[in-house]
């Protein structure tokens, strides 16, 4: 009941090719997969490159554009600067231009750019761009796209400025005399219309990015041609879903937790790089900047120093100390924030509950920085009024995002990880302000003035914050000798540099369990004796575990409520199993939990029944036995014109471990899952049903179906089945096809994992159960079973669990009933909630009406 109980197959999908079929074998289509190994990485440098040079050699349109782009700008002297002035005023394309009646300049822009950053910009868009538009939209259109897009995108975004700067809109009143040149306003709107063509996984990460780079740049720098990129933008992504309309494979876009963490990465990521973007513009006049020398600090200029030295000394003092601190190492302090956010963006991407938190106390803390420094103001114009509001929208519209997806971010770091990051950045923080401190009490005379304890304790704010906010905080002494300048150069770098570092390295690699010395007991546990077919689940992160007396039987399991589900049948010891289901049971009622077992064998049923327990069958295990397993005979001629076809096509089958393939790979394992899961109308399901993450484990085995392009057509992946520490079985779990691929991927993938099971002398391989499908019908069904037998039939649209276990009679299995026991039928309202809720746990408002509305209909 793992999975492949989510698969995407299709019952029925290969039949009989009469003859053909039969001399499969013949012809050596029942060959075992290869066990791949990753390349030395200068063999794959030489491969990354051998492919890249085809791309490039394919796209000759891209070259040409490039290469005319770069001789045109040389002969004009436009490299370094920009096109000069008069052929900026001919050429370029803005207010002043148009009103002169220079109505071919939204064309003419098309061949120069602004200055040695923007050729290299608009060089690298094109080089991404460019290739795939013209494989997959054709030289012509790619060609119409491009300059169709840099016609509207500049005519609208100049539009939009004239109307910004009627209405009295001072940022857009600042840039309406600007002129722009740059080919990047239509290649921005061919990436909109390209994203249409691309798998739903690339599809979104690209429209995304496509709408946040224009945006980021045009409310941070909001020069004109930011404005222009941004309604080119825009131009394309409407263009696409007008020509696209109607496509089957565009109407859903629903993402899968892993994908929708990707994306609130790539926001934060976004704002992050917004104000570092903007530092590198001398003019920089956008909506969003008013704020940022608070996000990312600026050297102060001599007319500011000068400024300070008016008012006091000591304000005198304070300003040259900050002018010292870019001089010097400290000057990483400036980027502070920033760094933190992108610190925190990785730890969104693994669904951190713990980032999540950081980072919504960051945006919270930003936010209510603003509203001190507005009150603080005191009597302000409707202009700063504005500005105000306008460096408000981000920390309020990035905790909007934060808050609307708080529930994919829900797993939890370890206790060790926890105490880490208590203990080092803590450690840090106090020896940083000891050392401050206690060495600037020392040489209290190389502060001006001297340094008392209590004035030192007051400096310390200024030792941890950016350089940015020394103007905000109260008097402290401020250092004039080269010890106190050592201290307040690098006391708060040694801190956030210390606190940053541990931050990453958990981010980057953390350990989730609840109790991972459990966990890792119970897997040597697992590994040493063995289990069911399923017990291999009980590795996966989230679960808790029970281990008898004598530590030889275990049973993993989770809390969602009062209800303590177990992930299968308890394992360890044999003669230890059957007696471990009372001890839980006993370990459960101390707690006050209502203990259910599920999706277990009949032993562990049985066990259960001599409790007095009832059970009920929720799905059904299918085995193939493999010693003498031969696809021979008409009832395996399915299989056989599968492995024949996959021949005929190129396609092999390739042995990987997961976080061992290659990048193209695994991409390409995740754009086929995250379209499966977009096409569903309701969410994947986890618990006993494994996703991506879950991929990503050096005992599980993955195998995937790639042609001679190395495309991957589809994948599944295998879980062991130990007995004396070694895998005599395999478990299906996870099951995806590519929609445009080989149709008889999966029949294929199966067929190979079986042979090579076989050939390395494993018993079985289990093709796991369905959640809500049975074949059998030898006892007579009591009401609750045929409550669910009615569920199956309703949901089957949707998850096809029928369908599946119907594909799966394809492989001629044994089959064996899985069971979920309880104690009390009066707790069935709370253990069907449980299960529902472990199944579903990120199931929204909208998801339940449209699942309510599946059962009623």
């Amino acid at each position: 009941m793992t999975g492949a109980g989510t698969a995407m197959v299709t019952v029925g999908e290969q039949r009989g090719a009469g003859p053909e079929a039969e001399r499969a074998t013949e012809r050596g289509t029942d060959r075992a997969p290869v066990t791949r190994t990753p390349e030395p990485r200068p063999q794959r440098v030489r491969r990354a490159a051998r492919a890249l040079g085809s791309r490039l050699r394919s796209a000759p349109l891209t070259l040409a554009l490039l290469a005319g782009l770069w001789l045109l700008g040389a002969a004009t002297g436009s490299l370094r600067h920009g096109p000069p002035g008069r052929l900026l005023d001919r050429a370029g394309t803005g207010l002043p231009t148009l009103a002169e009646g220079h109505w071919w300049t939204p064309v003419s822009s098309l061949f120069w750019c602004s200055g040695t950053g923007s050729y290299v910009f608009t060089s690298l868009l094109l080089l991404l761009v460019g290739p795939a538009a013209e494989h997959r939209l054709g030289r012509p259109r790619t060609l119409a796209v491009l300059v169709g897009g840099q016609v509207v995108g500049t005519l609208l975004g100049t539009a939009l400025v004239a109307a910004g700067s009627s209405a009295g809109e001072q940022w857009t009143a600042s840039v309406a005399d600007q002129v722009s040149v740059g080919p990047a306003v239509g290649a921005f709107a061919l990436a909109g219309v390209l994203g249409y063509r691309l798998t739903v996984l690339w599809r979104r990460r690209l429209h995304l990015l496509v709408l946040l780079v224009p945006l980021v740049m045009t409310l941070y720098v909001g020069h004109l041609q930011s404005v222009q990129r941004c309604a080119g933008a825009l131009a394309g992504l409407a263009l696409g879903a007008l020509v696209s309309r109607g496509r089957p494979h565009l109407r859903s876009h629903r993402s899968s937790h892993s994908e929708t963490r990707v994306l609130v990465a790539l926001c934060l990521v976004a704002a992050a790089f917004g104000p570092l973007i903007a530092s590198l513009y001398d003019n920089a006049s956008g909506p969003f900047n008013t704020f940022s020398e608070l996000y990312l600090s600026h050297r102060l200029s001599p007319e500011e120093v000068a400024d300070f030295c008016a008012v006091s000394a000591h304000d005198c003092a304070r300003a040259h100390a900050v002018v010292r601190i870019f001089d010097t190492p400290g000057r990483m302090m400036a980027a502070l924030f920033p760094a933190l956010l992108l610190v925190l963006a990785e730890g969104l991407r693994r669904g951190l509950r713990f980032a999540w938190l950081v980072t919504m106390a960051t945006e919270l803390l930003w936010a209510a920085l603003l509203c001190w420094l507005y009150l603080d103001a005191g009597p302000v114009s409707r202009d700063v009024v504005q500005y105000f509001v306008e460096a408000l929208l981000l920390p309020l519209l990035t905790t909007g995002l934060l808050v609307a997806t708080r529930n994919r971010f829900r797993l939890r770091l370890s206790g060790r990880s926890v105490r880490r990051l208590a203990l080092v950045p803590g450690g840090a923080a106090l020896a940083s302000a000891a050392a401050y401190v206690g060495l600037g009490r020392l040489v209290a005379g190389e502060f001006e003035p001297g340094a008392t304890a209590r004035g030192l304790v007051a400096g310390l704010p200024a030792q941890f914050l950016p350089p940015a906010y020394n103007d905000l905080l109260p008097d402290y002494p401020i250092a004039v000798g080269p010890v106190a300048r050592l201290l307040e150069t690098y006391c708060g770098l040694a801190f956030w540099v210390t606190a940053l570092a541990v931050l990453l390295s958990v981010f980057r690699r953390p350990v989730l369990q609840t109790d991972a010395a459990a966990a890792r007991r119970a897997r040597a546990l697992l590994t040493e004796h063995g289990g069911g077919t399923l017990s291999f689940i009980a590795t996966w992160d989230g679960n808790h575990y029970w281990f008898d007396e004598r530590g030889r039987a275990a049973v993993a399991y989770r809390v969602v409520g009062t209800v303590a589900l177990t992930t299968g049948d308890p394992f360890g010891a044999p003669e230890d199993r059957a007696r471990a289901v009372a001890g839980f049971a006993r370990y459960c009622d101390a707690r006050g939990w209502t203990p259910c077992f599920y999706s277990v064998c009949g032993e562990t049923r049985e066990a259960a029944a001599q409790l007095g327990w009832r059970s009920v069958q929720v799905a059904e295990d299918t085995v193939v036995p493999l010693p003498e397993l031969a696809f021979t005979g008409r009832k395996w001629q399915d299989i056989r014109t599968a492995l024949n076809k996959a021949g005929k096509q190129g396609i092999s089958a390739e042995w990987w471990a997961y976080q061992e393939a290659p990048l193209a790979l695994r991409e390409q394992i995740r754009a086929i899952s995250e379209e499966w899961v977009s096409e569903k109308g309701l969410p994947e399901m986890g618990f006993t049903l494994g996703g991506l993450e879950e991929l990503d484990d050096p005992d599980v085995r993955v195998l995937v179906a790639v042609d001679e392009q190395r495309v991957v057509h589809g994948l599944t992946s295998w879980m062991p089945v130990y007995e004396d520490g070694v895998p005599v079985g395999w478990t299906l779990d996870f099951m995806r096809r590519r929609s445009d691929g080989f149709r008889g991927v999966s029949e294929f993938l199966i067929a190979s994992a079986a042979l090579g099971f076989k050939e390395e002398g494993a018993r079985f391989l289990s093709l796991s159960g369905a959640p809500l499908a049975r074949t059998g019908q030898d006892e007579e069904p009591t009401g609750l079973q045929r409550m669910l037998d009615w569920m199956g039939r309703v949901l089957e649209p949707v998850y096809g669990f029928r369908s599946l276990l119907a594909f799966k009679a394809k492989f001629q299995p044994e089959y064996r009933p899985m069971y979920m026991a309880y104690p009390d039928p009066a707790a069935l309202p709370g253990i069907t909630r449980a299960i529902g809720k472990a199944y579903l746990p990120h199931l929204t408002a909208a998801q339940g009406v449209r699942l309510m509305r599946r059962l009623s209909g």
